[in-house]
Protein backbone atom coordinates (compact mmCIF):
# COMPACT_ATOMS: atom_id res chain seq x y z
CA UNK A 1 0.00 0.00 0.00
CA UNK A 2 3.08 2.16 -0.18
CA UNK A 3 2.21 3.15 -3.94
CA UNK A 4 -1.00 4.45 -2.84
CA UNK A 5 0.48 6.09 0.58
CA UNK A 6 2.71 8.13 -2.01
CA UNK A 7 -0.04 8.70 -4.57
CA UNK A 8 -2.30 10.29 -1.72
CA UNK A 9 0.57 13.01 -0.74
CA UNK A 10 1.11 13.92 -4.09
CA UNK A 11 -2.60 14.50 -4.38
CA UNK A 12 -3.21 16.82 -1.42
CA UNK A 13 0.03 18.50 -2.71
CA UNK A 14 -1.73 19.82 -5.77
CA UNK A 15 -2.92 23.05 -6.56
CA UNK A 16 -6.46 21.42 -7.88
CA UNK A 17 -7.07 19.47 -4.32
CA UNK A 18 -9.03 21.93 -2.63
CA UNK A 19 -11.36 21.96 -6.13
CA UNK A 20 -11.56 17.75 -5.54
CA UNK A 21 -12.22 17.83 -1.69
CA UNK A 22 -14.82 20.82 -1.81
CA UNK A 23 -16.55 18.70 -5.25
CA UNK A 24 -16.23 15.19 -3.75
CA UNK A 25 -16.84 15.83 0.48
CA UNK A 26 -14.98 15.30 3.69
CA UNK A 27 -14.85 11.23 2.72
CA UNK A 28 -12.59 11.88 0.02
CA UNK A 29 -9.28 10.03 1.45
CA UNK A 30 -11.10 6.96 1.87
CA UNK A 31 -11.26 6.15 -1.91
CA UNK A 32 -7.83 7.84 -2.12
CA UNK A 33 -6.57 4.63 -0.03
CA UNK A 34 -9.14 2.41 0.31
CA UNK A 35 -8.65 -1.04 1.60
CA UNK A 36 -7.96 -2.63 -1.62
CA UNK A 37 -7.44 -1.42 -5.34
CA UNK A 38 -10.75 -0.60 -7.49
CA UNK A 39 -10.45 -3.48 -10.26
CA UNK A 40 -11.01 -1.34 -13.59
CA UNK A 41 -11.02 -2.58 -17.05
CA UNK A 42 -11.16 -0.52 -20.23
CA UNK A 43 -13.30 -1.64 -23.46
CA UNK A 44 -11.86 0.59 -26.38
CA UNK A 45 -8.25 1.24 -25.92
CA UNK A 46 -7.37 3.50 -28.41
CA UNK A 47 -6.46 7.53 -27.87
CA UNK A 48 -9.26 8.64 -25.04
CA UNK A 49 -9.66 5.16 -23.73
CA UNK A 50 -5.69 4.94 -22.61
CA UNK A 51 -6.10 8.58 -21.32
CA UNK A 52 -9.36 8.31 -18.94
CA UNK A 53 -7.44 5.04 -17.75
CA UNK A 54 -3.98 7.10 -17.01
CA UNK A 55 -5.80 9.21 -15.44
CA UNK A 56 -7.80 7.07 -13.11
CA UNK A 57 -4.23 5.02 -12.39
CA UNK A 58 -2.95 8.56 -11.53
CA UNK A 59 -5.37 9.61 -8.19
CA UNK A 60 -6.49 5.97 -6.94
CA UNK A 61 -5.43 2.69 -5.88
CA UNK A 62 -6.98 0.77 -9.02
CA UNK A 63 -5.89 -2.88 -10.78
CA UNK A 64 -6.42 -2.95 -14.28
CA UNK A 65 -7.58 -6.27 -14.36
CA UNK A 66 -8.62 -6.65 -18.27
CA UNK A 67 -8.81 -4.69 -21.55
CA UNK A 68 -10.48 -4.98 -24.38
CA UNK A 69 -10.11 -4.25 -28.40
CA UNK A 70 -10.71 -5.39 -31.49
CA UNK A 71 -7.43 -4.70 -32.90
CA UNK A 72 -5.22 -6.94 -31.64
CA UNK A 73 -2.36 -4.40 -32.23
CA UNK A 74 -3.89 -1.63 -30.32
CA UNK A 75 -4.95 -3.89 -27.71
CA UNK A 76 -0.83 -5.82 -27.33
CA UNK A 77 0.14 -2.12 -26.92
CA UNK A 78 -2.18 -0.63 -24.91
CA UNK A 79 -1.58 -3.69 -22.64
CA UNK A 80 2.24 -3.10 -22.69
CA UNK A 81 1.26 0.65 -21.65
CA UNK A 82 -0.85 -0.39 -18.86
CA UNK A 83 2.14 -2.85 -17.41
CA UNK A 84 4.52 0.03 -16.82
CA UNK A 85 1.80 2.23 -15.35
CA UNK A 86 -0.02 0.66 -12.69
CA UNK A 87 1.31 -0.07 -9.69
CA UNK A 88 1.52 -4.23 -9.62
CA UNK A 89 3.65 -4.03 -12.63
CA UNK A 90 0.84 -6.77 -14.30
CA UNK A 91 -0.53 -7.16 -17.91
CA UNK A 92 -4.36 -7.05 -17.66
CA UNK A 93 -5.86 -10.18 -19.33
CA UNK A 94 -6.45 -9.54 -23.19
CA UNK A 95 -10.15 -8.92 -24.82
CA UNK A 96 -11.76 -8.72 -28.26
CA UNK A 97 -14.97 -9.24 -27.39
CA UNK A 98 -16.34 -7.56 -23.90
CA UNK A 99 -19.22 -9.79 -23.26
CA UNK A 100 -16.43 -12.53 -22.43
CA UNK A 101 -14.59 -9.83 -20.60
CA UNK A 102 -17.42 -8.94 -18.72
CA UNK A 103 -18.36 -12.60 -17.88
CA UNK A 104 -15.07 -13.67 -16.61
CA UNK A 105 -13.99 -10.85 -14.14
CA UNK A 106 -15.54 -8.99 -11.66
CA UNK A 107 -15.08 -5.84 -11.84
CA UNK A 108 -15.82 -2.51 -9.66
CA UNK A 109 -15.32 -0.17 -12.36
CA UNK A 110 -15.66 0.01 -16.50
CA UNK A 111 -14.09 2.39 -18.50
CA UNK A 112 -15.65 2.83 -22.01
CA UNK A 113 -13.55 4.40 -24.52
CA UNK A 114 -15.08 2.69 -27.83
CA UNK A 115 -16.81 5.11 -30.82
CA UNK A 116 -19.76 6.83 -30.17
CA UNK A 117 -21.77 3.69 -31.79
CA UNK A 118 -20.72 1.42 -29.00
CA UNK A 119 -21.07 3.15 -26.00
CA UNK A 120 -24.63 2.48 -25.25
CA UNK A 121 -24.87 -1.72 -25.46
CA UNK A 122 -21.27 -1.20 -23.84
CA UNK A 123 -22.26 1.12 -20.83
CA UNK A 124 -25.87 -0.76 -20.44
CA UNK A 125 -23.54 -4.19 -20.45
CA UNK A 126 -21.30 -2.85 -17.80
CA UNK A 127 -23.93 -2.13 -15.70
CA UNK A 128 -25.86 -5.19 -15.78
CA UNK A 129 -22.71 -6.85 -14.66
CA UNK A 130 -22.42 -4.89 -11.40
CA UNK A 131 -19.86 -2.30 -12.38
CA UNK A 132 -19.76 1.06 -12.42
CA UNK A 133 -19.17 3.39 -15.76
CA UNK A 134 -17.29 6.07 -16.52
CA UNK A 135 -18.09 6.50 -20.21
CA UNK A 136 -16.95 9.04 -23.13
CA UNK A 137 -19.54 11.73 -24.65
CA UNK A 138 -21.95 12.05 -26.74
CA UNK A 139 -23.23 9.29 -24.60
CA UNK A 140 -24.93 7.93 -27.42
CA UNK A 141 -26.05 8.02 -31.46
CA UNK A 142 -29.46 8.15 -30.97
CA UNK A 143 -32.12 9.56 -28.25
CA UNK A 144 -33.75 6.29 -27.03
CA UNK A 145 -30.42 4.46 -26.92
CA UNK A 146 -29.50 7.41 -24.54
CA UNK A 147 -32.73 6.65 -22.82
CA UNK A 148 -32.15 3.65 -21.85
CA UNK A 149 -28.78 4.04 -20.38
CA UNK A 150 -30.44 6.39 -17.51
CA UNK A 151 -32.99 3.81 -17.62
CA UNK A 152 -30.00 1.18 -16.76
CA UNK A 153 -27.86 2.97 -14.44
CA UNK A 154 -31.45 3.99 -12.17
CA UNK A 155 -32.18 0.27 -12.28
CA UNK A 156 -29.09 -1.37 -11.61
CA UNK A 157 -28.27 1.57 -8.61
CA UNK A 158 -25.04 2.07 -10.17
CA UNK A 159 -22.98 5.21 -10.90
CA UNK A 160 -22.07 6.53 -14.36
CA UNK A 161 -19.85 9.19 -15.13
CA UNK A 162 -19.96 10.87 -18.72
CA UNK A 163 -16.46 12.70 -19.90
CA UNK A 164 -17.74 15.67 -20.18
CA UNK A 165 -15.00 16.92 -17.91
CA UNK A 166 -15.23 20.52 -18.90
CA UNK A 167 -17.21 20.66 -14.95
CA UNK A 168 -14.31 19.52 -13.46
CA UNK A 169 -12.06 21.88 -15.26
CA UNK A 170 -10.38 24.35 -12.82
CA UNK A 171 -10.56 27.48 -14.19
CA UNK A 172 -14.20 27.22 -15.19
CA UNK A 173 -15.62 25.96 -12.17
CA UNK A 174 -13.79 29.13 -10.59
CA UNK A 175 -15.32 30.99 -13.52
CA UNK A 176 -18.86 29.80 -12.58
CA UNK A 177 -18.41 30.41 -8.72
CA UNK A 178 -16.85 33.86 -9.39
CA UNK A 179 -18.14 35.41 -12.10
CA UNK A 180 -21.67 33.51 -12.63
CA UNK A 181 -22.78 32.38 -9.01
CA UNK A 182 -21.36 35.26 -7.89
CA UNK A 183 -23.85 37.48 -10.11
CA UNK A 184 -21.40 39.51 -12.30
CA UNK A 185 -22.59 39.29 -15.09
CA UNK A 186 -26.39 39.98 -14.32
CA UNK A 187 -29.09 38.77 -15.95
CA UNK A 188 -28.23 36.47 -19.07
CA UNK A 189 -29.91 36.51 -22.32
CA UNK A 190 -27.58 35.41 -24.45
CA UNK A 191 -25.41 32.82 -25.45
CA UNK A 192 -22.95 31.85 -28.08
CA UNK A 193 -20.47 28.40 -28.78
CA UNK A 194 -18.65 27.43 -31.39
CA UNK A 195 -16.14 25.48 -32.83
CA UNK A 196 -13.54 26.87 -35.82
CA UNK A 197 -11.17 23.15 -35.55
CA UNK A 198 -10.67 22.28 -38.48
CA UNK A 199 -11.22 18.33 -37.91
CA UNK A 200 -13.29 16.77 -40.84
CA UNK A 201 -10.96 14.29 -42.04
CA UNK A 202 -12.43 14.06 -45.65
CA UNK A 203 -10.28 12.11 -47.35
CA UNK A 204 -11.02 9.73 -50.67
CA UNK A 205 -8.74 6.22 -49.54
CA UNK A 206 -9.54 3.67 -51.31
CA UNK A 207 -11.43 0.05 -50.57
CA UNK A 208 -8.67 -2.22 -48.87
CA UNK A 209 -8.34 -5.68 -47.39
CA UNK A 210 -9.13 -5.61 -44.08
CA UNK A 211 -5.89 -6.28 -41.68
CA UNK A 212 -6.18 -9.81 -40.18
CA UNK A 213 -5.30 -8.52 -36.59
CA UNK A 214 -8.28 -6.15 -37.16
CA UNK A 215 -12.12 -7.37 -36.90
CA UNK A 216 -13.92 -4.86 -38.96
CA UNK A 217 -17.14 -6.75 -38.21
CA UNK A 218 -17.14 -6.83 -34.85
CA UNK A 219 -15.88 -2.84 -34.74
CA UNK A 220 -18.47 -2.11 -37.05
CA UNK A 221 -21.78 -4.04 -34.62
CA UNK A 222 -24.84 -2.52 -34.60
CA UNK A 223 -23.76 0.00 -37.16
CA UNK A 224 -24.26 -0.03 -40.51
CA UNK A 225 -21.19 -1.85 -42.61
CA UNK A 226 -19.17 0.56 -44.59
CA UNK A 227 -16.72 -1.03 -47.25
CA UNK A 228 -13.43 -0.93 -45.25
CA UNK A 229 -11.33 1.88 -46.58
CA UNK A 230 -8.65 2.07 -44.42
CA UNK A 231 -8.55 1.74 -39.81
CA UNK A 232 -11.11 3.61 -38.50
CA UNK A 233 -9.20 5.30 -35.66
CA UNK A 234 -9.03 8.55 -34.34
CA UNK A 235 -10.14 11.18 -36.85
CA UNK A 236 -11.57 8.99 -39.61
CA UNK A 237 -14.99 6.90 -38.25
CA UNK A 238 -15.71 10.44 -36.87
CA UNK A 239 -16.23 11.68 -40.30
CA UNK A 240 -19.20 9.34 -41.10
CA UNK A 241 -22.72 9.98 -39.42
CA UNK A 242 -22.41 6.21 -39.33
CA UNK A 243 -20.89 6.08 -36.58
CA UNK A 244 -21.68 9.35 -34.43
CA UNK A 245 -23.38 12.89 -34.89
CA UNK A 246 -20.60 14.88 -36.59
CA UNK A 247 -19.19 17.81 -34.79
CA UNK A 248 -22.49 18.53 -33.45
CA UNK A 249 -22.19 15.21 -31.34
CA UNK A 250 -18.49 15.47 -30.80
CA UNK A 251 -17.98 19.09 -30.18
CA UNK A 252 -21.15 20.82 -29.51
CA UNK A 253 -22.01 18.35 -26.67
CA UNK A 254 -18.96 20.12 -24.51
CA UNK A 255 -19.76 23.74 -24.44
CA UNK A 256 -23.55 23.34 -24.74
CA UNK A 257 -23.33 20.50 -21.76
CA UNK A 258 -20.72 23.49 -19.42
CA UNK A 259 -23.24 25.98 -20.25
CA UNK A 260 -25.79 23.97 -18.81
CA UNK A 261 -24.17 23.57 -15.56
CA UNK A 262 -23.07 27.18 -15.12
CA UNK A 263 -26.57 28.50 -16.22
CA UNK A 264 -28.69 25.76 -14.36
CA UNK A 265 -30.45 24.89 -17.46
CA UNK A 266 -32.51 21.66 -18.66
CA UNK A 267 -33.73 20.51 -21.22
CA UNK A 268 -34.03 23.10 -24.08
CA UNK A 269 -38.21 23.75 -24.74
CA UNK A 270 -37.02 24.02 -28.50
CA UNK A 271 -34.00 23.28 -30.91
CA UNK A 272 -33.69 24.31 -34.49
CA UNK A 273 -30.29 23.71 -36.86
CA UNK A 274 -29.39 24.34 -40.77
CA UNK A 275 -26.35 23.58 -42.23
CA UNK A 276 -24.87 20.69 -44.33
CA UNK A 277 -21.47 19.98 -46.41
CA UNK A 278 -21.15 24.17 -48.24
CA UNK A 279 -17.10 24.11 -49.17
CA UNK A 280 -15.67 20.33 -48.40
CA UNK A 281 -17.33 18.41 -51.31
CA UNK A 282 -14.58 16.05 -52.64
CA UNK A 283 -13.97 13.72 -50.13
CA UNK A 284 -15.86 10.91 -48.20
CA UNK A 285 -17.27 12.61 -45.31
CA UNK A 286 -20.78 13.00 -44.88
CA UNK A 287 -20.83 15.21 -41.58
CA UNK A 288 -21.48 18.95 -42.07
CA UNK A 289 -18.49 21.04 -42.56
CA UNK A 290 -21.20 24.16 -41.42
CA UNK A 291 -23.96 23.89 -39.05
CA UNK A 292 -25.73 26.37 -37.15
CA UNK A 293 -28.20 25.55 -34.67
CA UNK A 294 -30.42 27.38 -31.81
CA UNK A 295 -31.54 25.90 -28.11
CA UNK A 296 -34.55 27.85 -26.78
CA UNK A 297 -34.84 28.76 -23.08
CA UNK A 298 -37.55 30.88 -21.46
CA UNK A 299 -36.03 34.29 -22.47
CA UNK A 300 -32.24 33.03 -23.19
CA UNK A 301 -30.99 31.39 -26.82
CA UNK A 302 -28.10 29.12 -26.79
CA UNK A 303 -26.88 29.47 -30.36
CA UNK A 304 -24.02 26.98 -31.77
CA UNK A 305 -22.07 27.41 -35.02
CA UNK A 306 -19.59 25.51 -36.30
CA UNK A 307 -17.23 25.82 -39.48
CA UNK A 308 -14.24 23.67 -40.87
CA UNK A 309 -13.04 25.68 -43.21
CA UNK A 310 -11.76 29.45 -42.60
CA UNK A 311 -10.93 31.49 -39.99
CA UNK A 312 -12.55 31.56 -36.28
CA UNK A 313 -14.91 34.48 -35.23
CA UNK A 314 -12.51 35.32 -32.54
CA UNK A 315 -9.15 33.57 -32.84
CA UNK A 316 -8.87 33.34 -28.84
CA UNK A 317 -11.73 31.36 -28.37
CA UNK A 318 -12.01 28.66 -31.85
CA UNK A 319 -13.65 26.48 -29.27
CA UNK A 320 -15.56 27.96 -26.85
CA UNK A 321 -18.79 29.79 -25.49
CA UNK A 322 -19.97 33.37 -24.62
CA UNK A 323 -22.73 34.20 -22.07
CA UNK A 324 -23.53 37.84 -22.44
CA UNK A 325 -25.36 39.36 -19.17
CA UNK A 326 -26.37 42.96 -18.86
CA UNK A 327 -23.55 43.22 -16.99
CA UNK A 328 -21.09 41.72 -18.94
CA UNK A 329 -19.57 38.90 -21.56
CA UNK A 330 -17.77 35.85 -19.80
CA UNK A 331 -15.69 34.03 -22.92
CA UNK A 332 -14.25 30.38 -21.66
CA UNK A 333 -12.38 27.56 -23.44
CA UNK A 334 -10.54 24.74 -22.82
CA UNK A 335 -7.93 26.73 -22.83
CA UNK A 336 -8.61 29.76 -20.50
CA UNK A 337 -11.41 32.63 -19.30
CA UNK A 338 -12.01 36.25 -20.03
CA UNK A 339 -14.56 38.34 -17.88
CA UNK A 340 -15.20 41.77 -19.68
CA UNK A 341 -17.38 44.09 -17.68
CA UNK A 342 -19.62 46.80 -18.81
CA UNK A 343 -18.66 49.71 -17.96
CA UNK A 344 -15.05 50.90 -16.33
CA UNK A 345 -14.88 47.78 -14.10
CA UNK A 346 -12.02 45.36 -14.06
CA UNK A 347 -11.54 42.44 -16.51
CA UNK A 348 -10.46 39.11 -15.27
CA UNK A 349 -8.51 36.39 -17.49
CA UNK A 350 -7.45 33.24 -16.01
CA UNK A 351 -5.35 30.57 -17.86
CA UNK A 352 -5.88 26.50 -17.99
CA UNK A 353 -4.11 25.01 -14.63
CA UNK A 354 -1.65 22.82 -15.42
CA UNK A 355 0.08 19.83 -13.32
CA UNK A 356 3.22 19.03 -15.45
CA UNK A 357 5.47 19.04 -12.26
CA UNK A 358 3.11 16.98 -9.61
CA UNK A 359 2.46 14.46 -12.99
CA UNK A 360 5.82 14.80 -14.89
CA UNK A 361 4.58 10.97 -16.33
CA UNK A 362 2.15 13.22 -18.29
CA UNK A 363 5.33 15.01 -20.27
CA UNK A 364 6.32 11.01 -22.12
CA UNK A 365 2.35 9.83 -22.46
CA UNK A 366 1.50 9.87 -26.39
CA UNK A 367 -0.74 12.21 -27.63
CA UNK A 368 -1.95 13.60 -24.22
CA UNK A 369 -3.73 16.66 -23.91
CA UNK A 370 -2.06 18.23 -21.25
CA UNK A 371 -4.63 20.98 -20.52
CA UNK A 372 -7.35 18.41 -19.88
CA UNK A 373 -5.46 16.08 -17.68
CA UNK A 374 -6.42 18.07 -14.69
CA UNK A 375 -10.15 18.42 -15.27
CA UNK A 376 -10.45 14.52 -16.11
CA UNK A 377 -8.04 13.62 -12.60
CA UNK A 378 -10.72 16.03 -11.04
CA UNK A 379 -13.36 13.97 -12.99
CA UNK A 380 -12.11 10.74 -12.08
CA UNK A 381 -11.94 11.56 -8.36
CA UNK A 382 -15.85 13.38 -8.08
CA UNK A 383 -16.84 9.74 -10.12
CA UNK A 384 -15.08 7.66 -7.02
CA UNK A 385 -16.81 10.02 -4.77
CA UNK A 386 -19.79 9.34 -6.05
CA UNK A 387 -19.22 5.57 -5.86
CA UNK A 388 -18.14 5.90 -2.11
CA UNK A 389 -20.71 8.33 -0.81
CA UNK A 390 -24.07 7.22 -3.03
CA UNK A 391 -24.44 10.27 -4.67
CA UNK A 392 -24.68 11.58 -8.45
CA UNK A 393 -21.49 12.54 -9.95
CA UNK A 394 -21.20 16.34 -11.26
CA UNK A 395 -21.76 14.31 -15.16
CA UNK A 396 -24.38 12.05 -14.22
CA UNK A 397 -25.83 9.87 -17.20
CA UNK A 398 -29.10 12.01 -16.88
CA UNK A 399 -27.35 15.13 -17.58
CA UNK A 400 -25.07 13.90 -20.18
CA UNK A 401 -28.25 12.03 -21.94
CA UNK A 402 -29.50 15.63 -22.03
CA UNK A 403 -26.91 17.47 -22.97
CA UNK A 404 -26.10 14.21 -26.14
CA UNK A 405 -29.69 14.11 -27.29
CA UNK A 406 -29.88 18.30 -27.55
CA UNK A 407 -27.17 17.98 -29.68
CA UNK A 408 -28.95 14.95 -31.95
CA UNK A 409 -32.12 16.82 -31.81
CA UNK A 410 -30.13 19.35 -33.31
CA UNK A 411 -29.34 17.31 -36.77
CA UNK A 412 -33.20 15.68 -36.35
CA UNK A 413 -34.15 19.44 -37.09
CA UNK A 414 -31.51 19.91 -39.38
CA UNK A 415 -32.00 16.52 -41.36
CA UNK A 416 -35.91 17.42 -41.58
CA UNK A 417 -35.85 20.94 -42.17
CA UNK A 418 -38.08 22.46 -39.09
CA UNK A 419 -37.82 22.70 -35.29
CA UNK A 420 -37.99 19.94 -32.96
CA UNK A 421 -39.91 19.88 -29.45
CA UNK A 422 -39.03 16.63 -27.48
CA UNK A 423 -41.02 15.52 -24.52
CA UNK A 424 -38.61 13.11 -22.19
CA UNK A 425 -41.64 11.94 -20.40
CA UNK A 426 -43.47 10.50 -23.78
CA UNK A 427 -40.62 9.92 -25.07
CA UNK A 428 -41.75 11.93 -28.65
CA UNK A 429 -41.26 15.06 -30.74
CA UNK A 430 -44.30 16.46 -30.10
CA UNK A 431 -46.60 16.93 -33.29
CA UNK A 432 -43.89 14.96 -35.55
CA UNK A 433 -44.15 11.96 -36.01
CA UNK A 434 -42.12 11.83 -38.87
CA UNK A 435 -38.79 13.13 -36.89
CA UNK A 436 -40.16 11.04 -33.80
CA UNK A 437 -39.30 8.10 -36.22
CA UNK A 438 -35.97 9.75 -35.99
CA UNK A 439 -35.20 9.17 -32.38
CA UNK A 440 -34.06 5.37 -32.79
CA UNK A 441 -31.98 4.49 -35.19
CA UNK A 442 -32.46 1.02 -37.03
CA UNK A 443 -29.65 -1.86 -36.01
CA UNK A 444 -27.83 -4.22 -37.50
CA UNK A 445 -28.40 -7.43 -36.75
CA UNK A 446 -27.61 -9.89 -34.87
CA UNK A 447 -27.58 -6.34 -32.54
CA UNK A 448 -30.76 -5.29 -31.09
CA UNK A 449 -31.50 -1.91 -30.16
CA UNK A 450 -31.36 -1.25 -26.06
CA UNK A 451 -35.48 -0.30 -25.13
CA UNK A 452 -36.48 1.77 -21.76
Amino acid sequence: MEHFNIARRRFLKGATASLALAAIGASALDFINPDKPYRVALIGTGWYGKSDLFRLIQVAPVQVVALCDVDKQMLQAAGDMVRKRQASGATPKLYTDYRKLLAENELDIVLVGTPDHWHALQTIAALQSGAHVYVQKPISVDVIEGEAMVAAARKYNRVVQVGTQRKSTPHLIEAKKNIVDAGLLGKISHVEMCCYYHMRNNGNPPIQAVPEYFDYEMWTGPAPLRPFDGLPHVRWWRTFMEYGNGIMGDMCIHMFDTVRWMLQLGWPKRISSTGGIYVQKEGKSNITDTQSAIFEYDGLNCIWQHRTWGTPADPKYPWAFKLYGEKGTLAASTMSYDFIPEGNGPPVHRDVVYEKEKYPEDLTEPAIELNAAPATRLHMLNFLGAIKNGGRPVADIEEGHISTASCILANISLQTGRPVVYDPQKRIITGDPAATALLQRPYRGPWEHPQV
